[in-house]
Parts: structure tokens; sequence; C-alpha cells
């Protein structure tokens, strides 16, 4: 450990003592140079990474992101190709109901039931309506879906 040096201290004009200024704290220099050298490996990661998209041609980017667009694309078209079934299926039940009587109220019921009833029995596919992997995506977000479906 190294001593600070000494100064002496002048006496004010009006013969005072001068408040010496608080001495700078201690530094660990072996801690300064563990967290520089982190930050060094991290500052590193971050530049290999980028050099690896710079290392690219274009037009490998480029059909990655085009590659991407197609699949957002696919997904909002396979979304809007649901939505549409559910309703027109929404509506085949209700013109059935109807039909026979049964408001509109109890289908929705009765919709809810069997969308509890996947979610919370193990196993269970509405009489074999649900396919396997349908069952497997569902599992995968029942978190999610129990909330909907209280």
């Amino acid at each position: 450990m190294t001593l600070p040096p000494l100064t002496i201290a002048q006496l004010n004009p009006d013969g005072s003592l001068p408040i010496p200024a608080p001495a700078p704290p201690a530094v660990d220099a072996a801690a300064e140079a563990a967290q520089a050298q982190l930050r060094l490996e991290e500052l590193q990661e971050k530049l290999d990474a980028l050099q690896a998209v710079l290392d690219k041609p274009l037009s490998a980017i480029l059909a990655e992101q085009a590659q991407a667009q197609e699949a957002a694309t696919a997904w909002d078209a396979f979304g809007a190709m649901w939505m549409l079934s559910q309703r027109a299926m929404r509506r085949v039940a209700m013109d059935l109901a109807a039909a026979q009587g049964v408001s509109e109220q109890e289908v929705v019921q009765r919709a809810m039931a069997h969308a509890r009833s996947v979610l919370n029995v193990e196993d269970e596919d509405l009489g074999g309506s649900v396919a396997p992997a349908q069952l497997a995506h569902i599992a995968r977000h029942k978190a999610f879906l129990r909330k909907q479906f209280r």
C-alpha cells in the first residue's frame, strides 16, 4: 500500500486552516481490471455477432429476409382462413340451434364447456374431432388458453 503524498497546508488569509479535500476513495485495481475484462469480453461477443452478419453475402441476408416474410404472410393467410371457417361454423351452429329451439346463449355455453374439457381433461379430443397434432399444439398453449376459456 502506498501512502498519499504529504502536503503542507497554507494558512488562509484570515489565519484559519483550510479544510482538506477528502481523499479519493481507494480503488481496487484488481476489481477494476476484472470489470474491464468482462466488459471487453461482452464487446468482443457483440463484435463477433456483428461480423458474422457482415460476412454473409447480401444475397443470403436478403434471402433470409424474404423467407421470413413468406412465412409471416403464410401465417397471416392461415389466420384469415381459420377466422373465416370459425365464423362460418358458428353461423351453422346458430342456425341449427335456432331450428331446434336452442338459444344462442346455450350454444355458447356448450362450446365453452367443450373447450374447457379439452383444456382440463387429459386426452379429450371431442369425439375424435381434434387431431393428435392439434392436441399437442393446444397443450403447448394451455396456460394462455385457460385464461381465455374461463
